[in-house]
């Protein structure tokens, strides 16, 4: 049989939900999307969904199977829009999202660059602090910071940030420099909601203020407030400018993959194609801290 076919409409069924969407979606009659599965199964030796006349379920071993049937249909995507990206040129509408400070500092700058490459290119840039569903609001690609549980998208790596505390040159004279976690016990805090903790272990500080704006918990970190949890492209500048200072770098957790991410399920077309390959070739290898 197909196998790369048998494949495909596997996963379209799982996603649809059903195989009548499915094989309404691939356009084939429902009988066949059936003889696909059976043969499917039948040559695997297991079965992959429990079906009723209401919902299916993935079983253990339909569930292992699907995730490889991503990665093996998203590589096989991934060359066929390589091949095609450099053979047509970028058109067309693009649609970016990253977080709000990440974008504005990395992704603004290079989607302000490719428009200027790019005539026949508009580009709507979505900044915002939340994981953005790729499908459901129609955009094209994201850059991501952190792991990325959703295995229906694919991630092109850039890069790692690291999970940092600081305080500024001023607050650490005043009241001393942590040399262990324990050591922030009966310091001040400033924490930013939203974001991961910095640590493996419960930091032991109290927390004078939390803020869900990047800009104002940094700003009141520099100003003297107390110790802050960020990520290190956040606060590279300040610590840069000696407004800042990182501390307890011994401590700090793993750090976190940064990744051009787009869904697994759309051809890439040579418009993400291309601006893809530009993330990678300005951003693959930077500091962000």
């Amino acid at each position: 049989m197909d196998k790369l076919r048998a494949m495909t409409s596997f996963v379209r069924i799982v996603d649809r939900g059903s195989l009548t969407a499915a094989a309404a979606d691939l356009g084939v009659s429902l009988p066949s999307m059936v003889r696909t599965l059976a043969t499917l199964e039948r040559e695997l030796g297991a079965t992959l969904l429990n079906r009723t006349t209401r919902r299916i379920h993935l079983t253990d071993e339909g569930r292992q199977y699907l995730e490889r049937c991503r990665a093996i249909l998203g590589q096989v995507q991934e060359a066929e829009a390589t091949l095609h990206s450099r053979r047509a040129a970028p058109h067309g509408r693009l649609a970016v999202t990253a977080s709000v400070l990440f974008g504005r500092r990395y992704v603004a700058p290079l989607t302000s660059e490719f428009l200027q490459r790019h005539a026949e290119v508009s580009a709507e840039l979505l900044l915002v602090d939340r994981v953005v569903n790729l499908v459901d609001e129609g955009i094209d690609a994201a850059v991501r910071i952190g792991h990325l549980p959703d295995s229906s998208l694919v991630a092109i790596p850039l890069g790692k940030v690291r999970r940092v505390m600081c305080a500024s040159p001023a607050y650490l004279r005043a009241h001393g420099m942590p040399r262990r976690l324990a050591d922030l016990r009966g310091h001040r805090g400033v924490r930013l909601t939203g974001l991961a903790s910095s640590h493996p272990r419960k930091v032991p500080i109290a927390n004078v203020l939390t803020s869900n704006q990047p800009d104002a918990a940094i700003e009141a970190c520099a100003g003297g407030l107390g110790v802050g949890s960020f990520l290190s492209y956040m606060v590279a500048p300040l610590v840069r400018a000696g407004r800042l200072k990182y501390v307890l770098e011994d401590f700090e957790g793993e750090p976190l993959p940064v990744s051009f991410a787009y869904p697994q399920s759309r051809q890439l077309s040579p418009t993400v194609r291309a601006f893809a390959d530009l993330c990678v070739k300005k951003l693959r290898g930077a500091r962000f801290d």
